[in-house]
């Protein structure tokens, strides 16, 4: 059974012959569902990254839940 919804079905297929575009759109469509489970009661967010640690971090960084890259603490 597939899970993607429709309109992420689309976005994704308008961009499946350039690699760095799904990327972004791949990580925008995470980044509004995070966003979703968060608002509807979700007690946390977990990611299972495939190698794909970097995409997940800025997820996180999107999510407000990573310090933004370049940001030093102190």
């Amino acid at each position: 059974r597939d899970h993607v919804r429709p309109r992420h079905r689309r976005l994704l297929r308008a961009v499946e012959d350039d690699p760095e575009a799904v990327r972004r759109v791949g990580v925008e469509v995470a980044t509004a569902l995070c966003e979703e489970l968060l608002a509807r009661g979700a007690p946390g967010l977990h990611f299972y990254t495939l190698n794909q640690s970097a995409l997940t971090l800025e997820i996180a960084r999107r999510l407000e839940l990573a310090p933004a890259a370049g940001a030093t603490s102190g």
